[in-house]
């Protein structure tokens, strides 16, 4: 399929932030882009209107433009549970899913695929940032909205095309990349890949397409990472703490107490290669820092100017991302959706903010991972005073299952009696700590679903 070609486009799941950033990727191209979603507001409806892009709010088979060239779908919908792709499909116009659409697009260019269960969004958009600051002006698809672009994709002219490559559905298998980084890996999706074997395996077999002229940087902390690395043909370069390292790390250290921040030094096969600051909190952080390091190191850019742009970069929107305050508590909002994320962001929280109390506002995201995870869910909060479980939030995904938040409350309160509270909806967990928080407070919401809400509603005035 000829992309090049194509003149006007109509996007089912617009508001996606895939599907947004493709949107942009093509009106910069010269394409006239349509769309539809829901009535729900997200950040992408901001970066919509900025690209003056229309769209309806409801799904309508009438929506499609007759002359539409080609129809992208969001993977959340399909012909049973969409009028509009039934639509397309009864005209037979070219349809392409959004990991299709995708994979044409960065397959043509000096593709660089950040995978991993964690740490995927905020090093691809770290590594973006520091290549566009050190001027090689790549192209990028991240998840989620970068705070310094306003939006989760940048349209570059060079050769380069930076991908948050996400694995749910094994999206993997559409992507040529030239190169990769892996930052870890624990079983996730477990309503996709039946066990972790299953899951290893779709990032085993994605390395294992790097050409032999391009290169893998991944964890070398990571033994399941590791095991990956195996499979791959190129040069591959490990990061990390341990000694074992290509790139190592040492000497973390924090800003300044009560700053959001960290300074470290990387060496390269025992040779300095600086000091380091990012103003991200957490070792967890510091690693993707690292990753990032090496890419550059291996494609060739200035150093200097690679220390500069980790410092000025200031994260992804839902990365720990401070809210505001209500009461003199601080509000901060988190995705955090598996367990070892929750671990990594409490544990941030605690060093930061050791003399708080911390109120963990959670929204397990889907069934199956609740249900599969819910041990390592129940023990995942020990740097938090107090927990708060909304009701588990399903998606298009799904809409029910064999779990439900009053069992992860159960769960955590076996480890840690009264820790645990359940409180089914955002609206009652903003009534309920509106006027219960105050500077001693930390409010830190965590889910992949519409938790931040919580945060927002209590930074109104009237909430």
């Amino acid at each position: 399929m000829d992309i090049a070609k194509f003149k006007k486009a109509y996007l089912i799941g617009i508001k996606g932030s895939g599907m947004v950033a493709v949107a942009e990727i093509f009106v910069f191209s010269g394409m006239a882009v349509t769309g539809s979603d829901t009535k729900e507001k997200f950040f992408t409806d901001k970066v919509l209107e900025k690209l003056n892009i229309k769209y309806f709010e409801k799904f309508s088979a009438k929506n499609i433009p007759n002359d539409a060239d080609v129809v992208i779908y969001s993977t959340a919908y399909n012909e049973s549970n969409n009028i509009e792709l039934a639509e397309a499909k009864k005209r037979n116009l070219p349809i392409l899913s959004y990991p299709e659409i995708l994979g044409e697009l960065f397959n043509k260019k000096y593709g660089i695929a950040v995978c991993g269960t964690h740490g995927k969004t905020t090093t691809s958009a770290m590594l973006s940032s520091v290549m566009k600051y050190c001027g090689v002006d790549p192209t990028a698809v991240i998840g989620s909205r970068i705070i310094d672009w306003g939006s989760n994709a940048l349209v570059g002219k060079g050769d380069f095309f930076v991908l948050e490559a996400d694995e749910f559905q094994n999206k993997l298998k559409l992507y040529g990349p030239k190169a990769a980084v892996v930052t870890s890996i624990d079983w996730d999706h477990p309503d996709f890949f039946p066990n972790f074997s299953e899951y290893k395996k779709a990032f085993s077999d994605f390395v294992a397409k790097i050409p032999k002229t391009g290169f893998l940087v991944c964890c070398g902390d990571d033994a399941n990472v590791a095991e990956i690395g195996k499979s791959a043909r190129c040069a591959i370069l490990k990061y990390g703490f341990s000694k074992n390292n290509d790139f190592i790390i040492t000497r973390v250290k924090k800003l300044i107490p009560g700053i959001i921040g960290e300074k470290f030094e990387v060496a390269f096969k025992g040779k300095g290669l600086g000091k380091f600051e990012i103003k991200l909190p957490g070792r967890h952080n510091v690693s993707n820092a690292a990753a990032v390091i090496a890419v550059c190191h291996k494609i060739g850019l200035g150093l200097e100017k690679v220390k500069e742009a980790l410092n000025n970069f200031q994260g992804t929107s839902r990365r720990f991302e401070y809210i505001g305050e209500r009461n003199g508590a601080i509000l901060i909002d988190d995705y955090g959706h598996h367990p070892e994320e929750i671990k990594a962001t409490l544990k941030s929280a605690r060093e930061i903010y050791p003399d708080k109390n911390i109120i963990a506002v959670f929204h397990p995201h889907s069934y199956s991972r609740t249900e599969v995870l819910l041990a390592d869910f129940a023990q995942s909060f020990s740097d938090a005073n107090k927990v708060i479980v909304l009701d588990i939030y399903g998606s298009a995904r799904e809409k029910s299952g064999k779990v439900s938040s009053r069992d992860l409350v159960s769960q955590i309160n076996k480890y840690d009696f009264g820790k645990a509270e359940y409180i089914a909806t955002i609206k009652e967990v903003v009534d309920y700590l509106k006027n219960r928080i105050g500077q001693n407070d930390i409010v830190l919401c965590i889910g992949a679903g519409n938790v931040f809400e919580v945060a927002e509603k209590l930074k109104s005035p009237h909430p």
